[in-house]
């Protein structure tokens, strides 16, 4: 099958979305042809065949200047002409976007005009993006409403529409996105993260980066504002006040606007030197970085699924997460972690505290969490989507007669 995938974030960039992404098209190469649409690096548009055997198509784009993400837009005037060359090139059975944003749009118009059925997933929270811009919670909610809309008129002309949890595809159908939208987890590679029972990626990891030995909170991912790690650096605060003898300390890996105010805030409660703060790391070293942590907390209050969670959970940590949007389908609260209050740091510090200071907890948690990762495998993923590729291209017209159609 030939396979194109839409994507208006991709690698380099680091987030949930771009992650998933560039998985499930590494992992669709083996078996089919595999064609990515998704911003350039600059304002030239190129195609390039790259290691994984994927056809990355990157289309001109400039800066988003706005919010310090580091992301790229493609500008709209002639985007659908564009895709409609591409998807002519190609000849792809089928479409799958990742977003209603400008790629993902002009593909879906392209493909709608051309015959070529569309699969759609949707990553999308309009708090991931509002957290960047200072507004009022009247025009915060009113811009809401409109980012809502404008996603449900891209996706009501998909032919299938999915979400990578329950929650999430319950929140997009409340929000006008016609269903049923099929919950697909994004899944992850059990293979490479997983537990490392001589801890030598552990004592490797901590060397490389400096971090000392002792009792850790992780954190893996961007240092953005919807994330609120500044909840996790005043619980460390806090358990260091109450529970000194553990000599906790707080390992951030990632990098983001917040980075330096995070730093700061340490700083200023007294924690600067038990909080290490890594930066970005290459993808090679990612999988230990969690082998690096004894707990793994994630505040984040804007999640549809949170990989950094999974991938946690696959390297046997028992998990802490806010009660908030899909954490706790990962998160199982008494069982393989605990669930806490957003904005709470006393009751995120009481609920580590509790998990540091019980090794035989810990490990009863953390054999959990690989049980219930073992659920999200990205084969399984793989196979889902594969399925729903299948069925799609089955209903519609070979793509040899739809190539002639005219735009």
């Amino acid at each position: 099958m030939r396979i194109l995938i839409g994507a208006d974030t991709y690698a380099p960039d680091v987030n949930g979305a771009s992650t998933f992404a560039q998985r499930l098209a590494a992992g669709l190469t083996g078996r089919h042809e595999v064609h990515v649409v998704a911003p350039a690096r600059g304002p030239r548009s190129t195609r390039e065949t790259v290691a994984s055997g994927v056809v990355e198509h990157r289309v001109r784009s400039f800066p988003v200047l706005v919010g310090g993400t580091g992301l790229r837009f493609c500008p709209p005037a002639g985007l659908v002409r564009a895709a409609t060359r591409i998807l002519r090139d190609v000849r792809p059975d089928v479409v799958h976007v990742q977003s209603h944003f400008l790629i993902g749009r002009a593909l879906v118009t392209a493909a709608n005009r051309l015959g070529v059925p569309v699969v759609a997933t949707n990553h999308f929270m309009p708090e991931n993006l509002t957290h960047h811009v200072p507004l009022g919670d009247r025009v915060q909610h009113a811009l809401h409403e409109w980012a809502w809309n404008d996603a449900a008129g891209v996706f009501q002309r998909a032919d299938v529409v999915t979400a990578p949890t329950p929650y999430a595809a319950a929140l997009a159908e409340r929000a006008g996105i016609p269903g049923p939208v099929l919950p697909i987890s994004c899944g992850m590679d059990l293979r490479r993260f997983a537990p490392d029972p001589s801890g030598e990626l552990r004592r490797e990891f901590r060397l490389r980066y400096g971090v000392p030995d002792r009792p850790t909170i992780g954190y893996v991912g961007r240092l953005a504002p919807e994330k609120n790690v500044e909840e996790l650096v005043e619980a460390l605060a806090l358990v260091r006040r109450l529970r000194p003898e553990l000599d906790a300390q707080l390992l951030l890996v990632g990098d983001g606007a917040r980075r330096a105010g995070l730093l700061r805030r340490a700083a200023e409660l007294g924690v600067a030197d038990r909080v290490v703060s890594t930066g970005f790391v290459p993808e090679a070293d990612l999988a230990a970085a969690y082998l690096a942590c004894d707990v793994f907390a994630n505040a984040g209050t804007a999640e549809l699924q949170s990989l950094v969670v999974l991938e946690a959970m696959a390297s046997g940590l028992p998990v802490l997460g806010v009660d908030a949007c899909a954490l706790p389908h990962l998160v199982r609260d008494g069982d393989n972690g605990f669930l806490f209050p957003h904005g709470r740091p006393a009751a995120l510090a009481a609920r580590l505290a509790l998990v540091l200071g019980d090794p035989d907890l810990a490990a009863r948690m953390g054999a959990r969490s690989l049980a219930i990762a073992s659920e999200h495998d990205e084969r399984r993923t793989l196979a889902r989507f594969e399925e729903l590729y299948a069925l799609r291209q089955s209903t519609t017209t070979p793509v040899a007669e739809r190539a002639g159609t005219r735009v």
